[in-house]
């Protein structure tokens, strides 16, 4: 992190207002897989319950369009990727930037 000058800052946990998108996403789980999984499929070992999970995220990102603030109907990975992009963008404005100025 310090070698890209980032600073790292710390949430307060249960707190919606620097942690939303984080408790809201632990809240989906609950709902949509664990309460699901537990209640149709007995799990015997916790690498089949990993294994099951890793499809679920795997559907819940690539598969379904999210509402809100950050996704605005696109799907979760579609919106990494547009971020990712934009960042790229502003890199190369910054760098184009420093070796003008």
């Amino acid at each position: 992190m310090a070698v890209n000058d980032i600073d790292h800052t710390r949430t307060m946990a249960q707190s919606p207002q620097t942690n939303g998108v984080c408790e809201r996403f632990h809240k989906t789980i609950l709902n949509e897989f664990y309460q699901v999984a537990f209640r149709n499929k007995p799990c015997t070992t916790l690498e089949e319950l990993q294994s099951d999970l890793d499809v679920w995220i795997g559907s819940h990102n690539h598969d379904g369009t999210h509402q809100g603030k950050i996704c605005c109907g696109r799907t979760p990975i579609a919106t990494f990727e547009d971020g990712k992009k934009i960042f790229r963008e502003k890199s190369l404005n910054l760098n184009s930037q420093k070796k003008t100025g």
